[in-house]
């Protein structure tokens, strides 16, 4: 049975703002210095799928940019676009049908587009058993991260010991607090919940039809349209009209056949500017700097620089962000906040800064 990759890249990124807006959100920015975040998870993908069996699946604000940095590693009609934003159900249900529809059933390897993996390989080799566990018991499969710490910032999954690599889990748990987060490492079978999924286009479209029926009735009007002179037209119509909600609440959650492959692979999500440090090499004061930055008696910060020169004195746990019509200066335990700025911008309706 053939393997399918599929990247959820219609993210906002808010959280890297000013870097990030809307048309080049995280996932569109070489944050690494390496490559943009997407071809860095279209080359991962490529070690379990051929690059003509990947899909990207994006929104049409960033679909423009998406192709440009793409630059044809990717088929143009296996760029799938969603005319709204509707979360991770109707992402994944819209790839799903279309491989079933279009080229019939097929074993989906599912990412988000803006995670950091250091050990591409070792990362590889946990999707390959999660695949043939796939082929073999039709299971739905998730990848876990052995916590490296007791991180607030994502939620976990529960799993039922055993010696086997595949284990069955017990359940998933949101974002927990502190005390939380330091029992779950301690217990020693918890693992963060990485968004990345594995499972048979069939599988998964029987749990739409069980769980998620409305999201189940609007992917088969999807389908009804494919091959369709107007098909564009007629999905762009459609979509909007698909309940947003999240694969995790509206299918992961409801099972109680999941199974989670454990593993460390020197993953991060990179979800704001404090893990930005996990991109990049600090240097002996523990401070990121790119661009034109100069830095005196500073440390533990962040400071980027998109042209103009940037210089910092005397200080500690900062985050400062240059760049052609905005600077953002906040504390690092304050990085999650920058999501208020741009609602703040959108409450203002200053939509040039987004």
């Amino acid at each position: 049975m053939k393997t399918y990759g599929v990247i959820m890249a219609g993210g906002g990124g808010t959280r890297f703002w000013p870097l990030s807006r809307k048309e080049t959100p995280k996932q569109l920015l070489n944050l690494s210095g390496n490559n943009f975040m997407v071809n860095e998870a279209i080359e991962r993908l490529s070690r379990v799928a051929t690059y003509k069996d990947i899909f990207v699946v994006t929104n049409a604000l960033q679909k423009n940019k998406l192709m440009q940095i793409i630059d044809k590693r990717i088929k143009p009609d296996h760029v799938l676009v969603e005319s709204a934003a509707r979360n991770t159900a109707p992402c994944i249900g819209y790839a799903a049908i279309e491989i079933m529809k279009k080229y019939g059933d097929g074993i989906m390897v599912i990412t988000p587009s803006d995670a950091y993996i250091r050990d591409s390989e070792t990362f590889a080799n946990i999707l390959r058993v999660a695949i043939k566990t796939v082929r073999d018991t039709d299971k739905l499969v998730t990848i876990g991260i052995t916590p490296t710490c007791p991180s607030t910032a994502y939620g976990y999954i529960k799993y039922e010991e055993s010696a086997e690599e595949v284990k069955k889990v017990l359940r998933f748990v949101e974002k927990p607090n502190l005390k939380l987060a330091k029992k779950y490492c301690k217990s020693g079978n918890f693992v963060w919940n990485s968004g990345i999924f594995v499972w048979k286009a069939s599988t998964i479209l029987q749990k739409y039809k069980e769980f998620l029926p409305d999201v189940y009735a609007c992917l088969e009007q999807l389908a009804d349209a494919f091959g369709h002179d107007d098909e564009k037209e007629i999905i762009e119509n459609i979509y909007p009209l698909i309940p947003s909600i999240s694969v995790d609440y509206g299918i992961m959650e409801k099972c109680d056949d999941i199974m989670v492959v454990p593993g460390e692979f020197g993953w991060n999500d990179v979800g704001s500017w404090d893990t930005f440090g996990a991109l990049h090499e600090p240097d002996d004061n523990g401070n990121v700097a790119l661009g034109n930055v100069i830095t005196f008696d500073t440390a533990n910060s962040t400071i980027l620089s998109s042209g103009r020169l940037v210089s910092v004195i005397g200080v500690k746990d900062l985050v400062v962000v240059e760049t052609p019509d905005a600077i953002l200066v906040c504390a690092k335990e304050k990085a999650q906040d920058v999501k208020k700025v741009v609602d703040a911008l959108k409450k203002e309706g200053r939509e040039e800064l987004l």
